[in-house]
């Protein structure tokens, strides 16, 4: 465990997070503050139907694929962990590298759509292809086809299914064990009919589970709304170290926000751009919005909703480096087992037994739904592996291997099941915003190109030729 501990620290160092920060910066800049000026572009664009649906999925359905893997654990365990270790101002920090990191979203989605391919089963895109054919170095994509692969069947997820055992044996008393096989095999009869069938079930549930949660979050608000203005001036001065009590733990805040943020909306790791490439667009820019705005959902609504549950009740422990109380208004709870026990302590206090039950029910549909989307991300790497060569039998090697690790997820510590989640998300980064950055030019015309278009009053149709850029077969011959 020390060992892993100490490889996601040195990965997870303070040059990562400058990296994250200063890479969405410049994106931000660079294009104009897109995540803000076009939400309005981002809203119609999200509902917009498709001339070729049997060819690919919807922007919407791409929509609630790609939540269904930002919205998952992270914005309940894992908001929850932020705030026992960094603080009330963790929460800031997520809120800031949302903002910035939707301009991140924003740059890999449009490529994956830039360079995606046209398979019998519809589109398939991801980083390994817009490394390939973009940067023109297939080693490096092999590699990152790799780790991605590896990360979302057996490390990410793994997080998901420890997330759920732990709530589920905290409301209702049901042994891990039990829930572990509950949940994989639930699993493996959803994965195996593919993203038609992952995106169908997404489609309905992701915004359903969403909405009830915030909903459940605005009853916090409306019970204790005069404690709303003094909890969002606490998170603002912890952010900083303003706040006296947590001056010192302000390196914690900015790690655990950042670090906590990533792993919540998923913006610069490249893990749901094959959701949004499989989507049928007239334009990449299109889906690169849908997806900008699917990041503020998950933090700003889904998360914000987790942390003013927990923080206007009270609910909550904060801890220093040592692991040592700041704040202890919880007794019998450890950093290790903060996770879903903060916002289950919370809505208990409102609604008695019903809030712990509800919250692990949230914590199944939203991590269960995040685990499907982690199947399609490993599916579509190992395809990009073998390519031609993929047979029947090597899918059913991944779907059996996928399970038997999320049954392992599921009984084992949350502090080492995290520490690993962590690692795989620290390697993503690493590779894909270095990726992205080299090939943000391409993005920057095709949005002139857009913009342009949509100026003249059409609707934007892309056409490599007019632009004399790079992109994939299927663009030259739709």
């Amino acid at each position: 465990m020390s060992v892993i501990t100490s490889l996601t620290n040195f990965i997870w160092s303070p040059l990562l997070l400058g990296v994250l920060i200063v890479a969405g910066t410049y994106f931000t800049f660079r294009m104009k503050f897109v995540q803000v000026r076009m939400i309005p572009e981002m809203i119609r664009c999200m509902f917009e139907k498709s001339d070729e649906d049997d060819e690919g999925i919807s922007s919407f359905q791409a929509l609630t694929v790609a939540l269904s893997g930002r919205v998952g654990t992270g914005n309940i365990t894992g908001v929850a962990t932020a705030i026992a270790l960094g603080g009330p101002g963790s929460i800031f920090w997520m809120w800031l590298i949302a903002f910035i990191g939707s301009g991140s979203a924003f740059v890999e989605t449009v490529l994956g759509q830039l360079f995606k391919e046209r398979k019998e089963s519809g589109f398939i895109g991801g980083p390994a292809y817009y490394i390939e054919h973009g940067l023109k170095n297939k080693t490096f994509a092999t590699i990152m086809a790799f780790i991605m692969m590896i990360s979302s069947a057996f490390l990410m997820s793994g997080v998901q299914t420890n997330g759920i055992s732990a709530a589920m044996e905290n409301a209702l008393n049901i042994p891990p064990l039990w829930t572990s096989i509950v949940v994989s095999l639930a699993l493996f009869v959803i994965i195996i009919g593919g993203i038609s069938r992952i995106a169908k079930f997404a489609e309905y549930v992701v915004p359903f589970m969403a909405g009830v949660y915030i909903l459940m979050a605005l009853i916090v608000i409306v019970l204790d709304f005069d404690r709303v203005l003094p909890t969002f001036q606490l998170i603002f001065a912890s952010a900083f170290g303003w706040e006296p009590l947590f001056a010192g733990i302000v390196g914690s805040a900015i790690m655990y926000g950042v670090r906590r943020g990533v792993y919540s909306n998923e913006a610069g790791q490249g893990s749901q751009v094959a959701a949004a490439a499989s989507a049928q667009v007239s334009h990449p820019i299109k889906q690169g919005l849908v997806q900008a705005f699917s990041v503020y959902i998950d933090t700003w609504f889904v998360c914000t909703a987790t942390a003013l549950i927990i923080l206007l009740t009270g609910s909550y422990n904060v801890y220093d480096a040592a692991k040592q109380p700041i704040v202890e208004n919880l007794m019998n709870i450890t950093p290790e087992n903060a996770g879903a026990l903060y916002t289950q302590t919370a809505l208990s206090h409102i609604m008695g037994p019903f809030g712990s039950i509800f919250v692990a029910v949230a914590l199944v549909f939203f991590a269960f739904t995040t685990l499907m989307s982690y199947y399609y991300i490993a599916h579509t790497n190992l395809l990009y592996l073998l390519k031609e060569k993929v047979k029947p039998i090597h899918i059913l090697i991944l779907q059996i291997l996928m399970i038997a690790g999320l049954f392992y997820s599921g009984i084992a510590s949350s502090e080492f099941v995290w520490a690993l989640g962590d690692l795989a998300i620290g390697f993503t980064v690493w590779g894909n915003i270095v990726a992205i950055f080299l090939l943000s030019p391409l993005v920057f015309t095709l949005l002139k190109d857009y913009e342009k278009q949509l100026k003249a009053g059409k609707d934007p149709v892309f056409d490599p030729r007019n632009l004399e850029i790079t992109a994939s077969e299927y663009w030259y011959n739709r």
